[in-house]
């Protein structure tokens, strides 16, 4: 596997008399294996010397990109990649995937007619578009390159590649943060999250590695999304790499700069330099160490080329439920086709259209006559064996549906931005990452509770917003919030950093806290540390969508009679954990929020 540099610079390209020997092109990266399966790391400028050489050859090329993001230094070179305009070629581009647009519109927007003369639709090469998410997937006509992906650290939704071909290893993490701040001066052994990142990196023969600070600069720095030398130097030797490219180097550091890095911290256990345009490594068959707790899970995504091939049978005793479903499936390019309600009729629906999913939507029917349908189409052999069955329902007690056949429930009421993402899902044969909060057994007596207090939809109070004014400059969030559950709705009586006084409460993130506090449940705050690594948010709107939430804590607010109202929220756009002293902080602040909302001598909030 050969490994080549074409660009090295990170935010801005520089090229000039002080950036000669590194370069000064932004991110690009070419690797060809043994076979001849090429593949390119993300497309800054430095793709253009990359495209004009492949150009050269004067013969198709057949190839693969993986774009670690989308921000524009990583891309701004794909309207000058010469091999992009030559009819007869062939590329696949990859790249994280969002709810939000597709990778192709986002590539798109650079190349609108008020940026550049030539739109995305006139490139004369075959280009195919995937989505990504984490997980594992094969490139080349041999699938000769094997390609684990996982997210990194960084404000835009980012992915880190781990490349085995020709029995070595390569880890390309660009745009990565320390997920703890305390670890940027790499004195410590890495922890939680940040072990995970170097769990990534086990055992690589080249590592390719954001490094675009120094622990001296990276104070002024923090939540920008990049990682420091002592923090690139520091996961490489926990991970047992070989070598170690440090690469996206700062506009500001020349030639000579980077010299002077390098001298400074090179150690004898580690091969450590910085990456330099034209640069060319051969890295021969060596150690090959799967990543600690890898998964064997696709990490292709293709949301709109995956649903456009796919259609669904629907069987509803209500028009109407069969229509808000058959409206979300067809808003995705989804075939919709339609059975009566009885075993046969969705047996022969099935059999005839072969669908990826089958949606029953039963009303009031008997339970007996919904195995009854169920059993009719696994009784269809491989045809009907593994199709996926969910049932829309109002119920969500899923007792007895395995035994069935039913594979999930979609429960209503539900909004459908929740209903698309869970009937993606299925269609991909993905886990949703997307989880409702379930109501509390005593939800009836929680709302009840809840509008006793007259404060949902009234005007903002000094006395309220003070108090989330101060978890925002406690915790240096960009967001925090009061927050009230009621029984459709989140409704924030205070916020900081949000632009909207509400979201649906299947959006809602606090939702899950009050799940599982109200009525003598859990008094302790929901952490969550990470919402890309957490089923039950993954996909969630806040997530994938504005503000793109990273972190979450919110400490229920429980009245004296035990009825959880609502949180008390924090929340930021990049990971991070909350030690024993910060949750004791929320939990005092969630009690001064609790005295103004119902004053009493000892409001209880945390345990």
């Amino acid at each position: 596997m050969q490994v080549r540099f074409f660009g090295t610079r990170g935010s801005l390209p520089v090229p000039g008399p002080r950036t000669i020997r590194y370069g000064g092109n932004t991110s690009c990266v070419a690797l060809r294996t043994a076979r001849g399966t090429l593949v390119i790391l993300d497309m800054g400028t430095g793709a253009y010397a990359l495209g004009r050489e492949l150009a050269a050859e004067g013969r198709p090329l057949r190839g693969h990109v993986l774009i670690t993001h989308t921000h524009w230094d990583h891309i701004q070179g794909v309207p000058f990649f010469a091999p992009f305009f030559t009819p007869g070629n062939e590329w696949d581009i990859y790249a994280p995937r969002g709810l939000g647009a597709s990778l192709r519109e986002t590539l798109s927007g650079q190349m609108q007619y008020s940026y550049f003369p030539v739109a995305l639709d006139q490139l004369g090469a075959t280009i195919r578009y995937h989505e990504l998410v984490e997980g594992e997937l094969a490139l080349g006509e041999d699938d000769d390159v094997a390609v684990e992906t996982h997210y990194l650290n960084h404000p835009a939704l980012t992915l880190g590649y781990r490349l085995t071909a020709d029995g070595a290893t390569l880890v390309y993490a660009l745009d990565h943060e320390p997920f703890c701040t305390a670890s940027a001066d790499g004195e410590k052994a890495p922890e939680g999250q940040d072990r995970r990142h170097a769990d990534f990196l086990q055992g690589a023969d080249l590592v390719i590695h954001d490094a675009q600070y120094t622990a001296a600069e990276y104070p002024a720095k923090i939540g920008w999304g990049h990682s420091t030398v002592e923090y690139a130097r520091r996961v490489a030797l926990e991970a047992g790499a070989a070598r170690l490219a440090l690469m996206h180097h700062d506009p500001d550091r020349d030639d000579d700069s980077l010299d002077a890095l390098v001298a400074r911290y090179r150690v004898p256990d580690l091969d450590l330099f910085a990456a330099a345009e034209g640069q060319v490594i051969d890295l021969s068959a060596a150690r090959i160490a799967a990543p600690a707790g890898a998964r064997a899970r696709s990490a292709r995504e293709a949301v709109g080329s995956a649903l456009a091939a796919q259609s669904v049978v629907i069987a509803a005793a209500d028009p109407a439920a069969a229509a808000g479903i058959t409206a979300i499936l067809r808003g995705d390019g989804v075939g919709v086709h339609a059975a009566a309600l009885t075993p046969d009729a969705v047996a022969q629906a099935v059999l005839r259209h072969r669908p990826a999913l089958a949606v029953i939507a039963n009303g009031p029917e008997p339970a007996g006559r919904l195995a009854e349908i169920c059993a009719a189409v696994r009784a269809l052999g491989a045809q009907g064996q593994d199709l996926p069955i969910v049932l829309v329902s109002r119920s969500g007690d899923r007792r007895g549906d395995e035994e069935i056949g039913i594979s999930d429930r979609l429960v209503t009421p539900f909004t459908p931005s929740y209903a698309r993402t869970r009937l993606r899902a299925w269609l991909m044969r993905t886990a949703c990452r997307w989880a409702r909060a379930a109501k509390p057994p005593g939800e009836a007596e929680r709302l009840a509770a809840l509008r006793r207090l007259d404060l949902l939809d009234t005007p903002p109070e000094e006395r309220f917003d003070r108090i989330v004014a101060l978890a925002a400059r406690s915790f240096a969030v960009p967001f925090a919030a009061l927050s009230l559950v009621d029984s459709d709705r989140q409704w924030f009586k205070a916020s900081h950093g949000l632009t909207f006084r509400e979201v649906p409460r299947d959006a809602s993130l606090c939702a899950h806290a009050v799940a599982a506090s109200d009525g003598g449940g859990c008094r302790d705050p929901l952490v969550v540390p990470d919402t890309l690594l957490d089923a039950r948010f993954a996909d969630s709107p806040a997530v994938v969508g504005p503000p793109h939430l990273r972190f979450y804590a919110g400490q229920p607010l429980i009245l004296a009679d035990g009825h959880c109202i609502g949180t008390l929220c924090i929340a930021d756009t990049r990971p991070r954990v909350l030690d024993p002293e910060e949750e004791r902080r929320l939990r005092w602040l969630a009690e001064l929020a609790l005295n103004e909302i119902a004053p009493r001598p000892a409001a209880v909030t945390g345990g």
